[in-house]
């Protein structure tokens, strides 16, 4: 069976240490980029945003960034998506950014189109909104790194935590149709960790009309596209799974959609 062109496995580190190097391009869409960079200590990245606004995740580990003319100092804190909560740095369009690695760190570089209309700033643990969703074998936890009311242009990006034999993004729901304010097109990438690492898990994409329909083993460290369609998850038991999302489209709102064949068990 051929492998499903919405499963992207991490690469072999470039010069860079880049693992990930996901672009519109790359995806078939037109909003949503996506980069992972396993930086050595004293490794030093740095960019221009050009005409993307961008979020740098410190997944784990410490940097000193600095971004949009700002200094942010030494930040990160977390040796592991499943021990606490983010720090990240917001960079708009039109400026630039460095990272310098204080020790091994994960970086995640989150990138949408945008015009440079709000400034750089740092967003530390405490912005970081967390609540709890579901009930029973459908409780997940989210920390809302830069949800719909913070200032940004195209981003929005967040993390999850689902325990051991649960499911996420579930009932399945679908941001695919530009039609508010009862659904957004969004599209989004799931950078998906797994504890204990050698852990797998599973992620179905698919439309009403199964013109797209994917079920997607992913180990740790995948990525999965969701251009469109429904796109549940779920953590095998043993195995708590984290992801990172990043979604974008031409308005920056999250409005969802339910599968109506599933959407029973919300009553």
């Amino acid at each position: 069976m051929a492998p499903s062109p919405l499963l992207v496995h991490p690469q072999r580190p470039d010069t860079d240490n880049r693992i990930h190097h996901v672009t519109p391009e790359s995806a078939g869409w037109t909003y949503v980029g996506f980069e992972v960079f396993d930086l050595a200590d004293g490794q030093k990245l740095e960019r221009p945003t050009g005409d993307q606004e961008i979020c740098l995740v410190i997944v784990s580990g410490k940097a000193h960034v600095t971004g949009g003319g700002r200094d942010f100092g030494v930040i990160g804190e977390r040796l592991s998506v499943f021990e606490g909560l983010p720090w990240s740095v917001y960079v708009p369009a039109k400026a630039d950014w460095t990272v310098v690695a204080q020790g091994p760190c994960e970086l995640a570089v989150c990138a949408a189109p945008g015009t440079g209309r709000y400034p750089a700033r740092l967003i530390g643990p405490e912005q970081v909104g967390t609540l709890t969703r579901g009930k029973g074998s459908n409780v997940r936890h989210v920390r809302n790194i830069l949800p719909e009311e913070a200032e940004a242009e195209s981003l929005l990006v967040v993390e999850v935590i689902t325990p051991p034999g649960n499911w996420s993004s579930y009932p399945p729901h679908k941001h695919d149709q530009d039609n508010l304010p009862a659904e957004s097109l969004l599209e989004e990438t799931y950078y998906h960790r797994l504890n204990p690492p050698q852990g797998y898990g599973m992620q179905r994409v698919y439309t009403d009309d199964r013109s797209l329909d994917e079920s997607i083993s992913f180990a740790d460290r995948d990525v999965v596209l969701v251009p469109r369609g429904y796109h549940p998850c779920a953590a095998p038991h043993g195995y708590t799974l984290y992801y990172l999302n990043v979604m974008a489209g031409p308005t920056r709102i999250w409005r969802f959609h339910n599968d109506p064949a599933h959407e029973w068990m919300l009553a």
